[in-house]
């Protein structure tokens, strides 16, 4: 009897701290990309105009962020940096939570698969891929609300769209121009994002094992903070480096308005923006706001790889997970 009742006790439990453990990856990592994101949102707006000034001003040099960012405070005040900074924090609860939870899912299942060895880089990248590639389907529409929310600022008054927050801008934007519209530039959003999860989440998995070994760490009880840190420096420059070219031209499909007299979008699909930013641009104007583009993604990498251990620790603690 006693048996009896002690399994009909602790059954509930373990039903419980099997599902957090489960869920564990997607809520740590999604906890991460926010935070991260809240703390560069500054960073990503400056980096967003620097790649619309182009479209907006041709044959123009595009000003620095610092420039950027001093000229919004000057003109609109301080909360003016954080404009659709909404619309990043549910961007992030969807596509972070997706693709960071994917990618420690499908990476610990190969990991099981190769008898509990080191997995090598290709697959790293093939799981980086497959998990950016599926979040970002998942959260295309609220990174159109969020370029929309942050272009709307560049625009001429009378061509402002004048969304009152990112709800406003995805029910505005399905009613006026379909439900299609909520998805586009999804082409270049998804190699964005398998780009970017390659850069990040594969390349640190990557240099972790590096720097480990580069520092005689052991990572008996997961890598030190040294480690940690030269890994996510170097999963930051590669993340800016693999995705800026894709971010650029998923920027400008996103922001694109239709013509007043042609009716005619200034852009045909991937392939056509790509073409008119090589022939008016250069090779160097897919590169452009770099400095910007870094300077959020390598913070963004940062916060997020470094952070994830503390949240996933008090997670952990939480449930009574091992």
């Amino acid at each position: 009897m006693t048996t009896a009742v002690n399994t009909a006790i602790t059954t509930p439990v373990k039903s419980e701290n099997g599902f957090a453990k489960a869920f564990q990856p997607f809520a740590c990592g999604g906890a991460a990309a926010t935070f991260a994101s809240i703390a560069i949102h500054p960073m990503d707006l400056a980096k967003v105009r620097m790649q619309l000034y182009g479209q907006l001003n041709p044959g123009k040099q595009a000003p620095g962020f610092v420039t950027i960012l001093s000229n919004m405070i000057k003109s609109d005040g301080i909360g003016s940096i954080y404009t659709g900074v909404d619309a990043a924090i549910g961007r992030q609860l969807v596509y972070g939570t997706a693709r960071i939870g994917l990618h420690r899912k499908f990476s610990d299942r190969l990991v099981e698969l190769n008898g509990g060895n080191p997995i090598s880089f290709v697959q790293k990248a093939l799981s980086g891929m497959a998990s950016g590639s599926i979040a970002v389907c998942i959260g295309t529409p609220f990174d159109i609300a969020l370029v929309r929310l942050q272009a709307d600022g560049m625009a001429k008054p009378e061509d402002r769209r004048n969304y009152k927050n990112v709800f406003d801008a995805l029910i505005r934007t399905s009613r006026e121009e379909g439900i299609g519209a909520l998805y586009k530039g999804l082409g270049p959003n998804i190699l964005r994002g398998m780009s970017m999860n390659v850069g990040m989440m594969a390349c640190y998995d990557q240099a972790k094992e590096v720097v480990a070994n580069l520092l005689n760490d052991p990572m008996t009880n997961g890598p030190t903070l040294p480690t940690r840190i030269g890994a996510s420096l170097c999963a930051g420059f590669t993340a800016a480096l693999f995705s800026l070219p894709f971010d650029l031209i998923k920027s400008r499909l996103m922001a694109q308005k239709p013509d007043p007299l042609t009716g005619e979008l200034p852009y045909k699909g991937i392939a056509d923006c790509a073409l008119k930013i090589l022939r008016g641009e250069g090779p160097l104007g897919f590169f452009s706001g770099f400095s910007a583009y870094y300077g959020r993604c390598a913070p963004h990498a940062m916060i997020i790889l470094l952070s994830i251990e503390s949240i996933t620790n008090a997670y952990k603690s939480a449930f009574g997970l091992k």
